[in-house]
């Protein structure tokens, strides 16, 4: 998120419902969206260059990734990252 900043001044920082709001859609609809579709299909209209920091945050913090043929998929696994937390090779 910092980079895209630095590489345009005018990009706008998203709120937190914003960036809910799009993990929500993403999450129910896994797979089914490439990037212009999913942004159509928000439940709330979103900039398009806000829109592109939230799905760049995302991919950084393992949430989401693209496919072969650019669909978005829900990666995250809360259950399994709760199960490597009581494995005593990692520490949080």
């Amino acid at each position: 998120m910092v980079m895209q900043a630095l590489k345009n001044p005018f990009v706008r920082s998203p709120t937190l419902d914003t960036v809910l709001m799009v993990e929500k859609t993403i999450e129910d609809r896994s797979g089914e969206y490439n990037r212009t579709e999913l942004w159509k299909n928000l439940p709330k209209k979103v900039m398009w260059q806000t829109y592109l920091v939230i799905l760049e945050y995302l991919e950084n913090i393992n949430k989401i990734a693209f496919d072969k043929n650019e669909k978005i998929a829900y990666i995250w696994n809360p259950q399994l990252a709760k199960k490597l937390r009581t494995r005593h090779e990692i520490k949080v």
